[in-house]
């Protein structure tokens, strides 16, 4: 079922069983197989990647699928400029009425906007994590996830043609 764009939601990601955070965020469009909600940086004071910061008044358009293992979240600097989007490799989204849960399978990847190099990140977190063991299925799965969407990221045209 969907839901009215506008309306508000929560964002729920958990990992390994666990609720990593939660927070409030405003339902974009969902066409009942791809939900978009935009929501500030919800977590307390700045993370600097090394590559990226997120700060406070960065923006989120988080895009979530109830038929794909990711996420992709484009970032935007409180003066509006784009600093890339980061994507999360995740189990699909799970929908309850205004609450939209996320599982986080630890594999990210980093986009940058200007065509620089794409960045697979916590690689060993994944290996560490004891998935590949507990859910072979959902390792594959993720394994893949993360090879399509670095390969769509490389393709002319990067993610737009996935967000459009």
């Amino acid at each position: 079922m969907t839901a009215a764009a506008g309306s508000a939601v929560e964002v729920r990601l958990t990992k390994a069983g666990r609720t990593k955070i939660t927070y409030p965020a405003e339902r974009i469009a969902d066409d009942g197989v791809r939900v978009v909600v935009r929501a500030p940086w919800a977590a307390p004071g700045v993370r600097d990647f090394g590559f990226v910061r997120f700060e406070p008044g960065d923006l989120f358009t988080e895009h979530y699928w109830r038929d794909r293992w990711y996420a992709v979240k484009e970032v935007r600097a409180v003066d509006g400029r784009l600093k890339g989007w980061y994507c999360d490799i995740t189990r699909p989204v799970e929908t309850d009425g205004t609450v939209l849960t996320v599982e986080d399978l630890d594999l990210d990847l980093w986009v940058p906007p200007d065509g620089g190099p794409v960045l697979r990140l916590d690689e060993d977190e994944f290996a560490a994590s004891g998935l590949a063991e507990r859910d072979p299925r959902a390792a594959e799965a993720a394994l893949r996830a993360l090879e399509e969407l670095a390969e769509l990221a490389g393709a002319p045209g990067g993610l737009a043609p996935l967000l459009g």
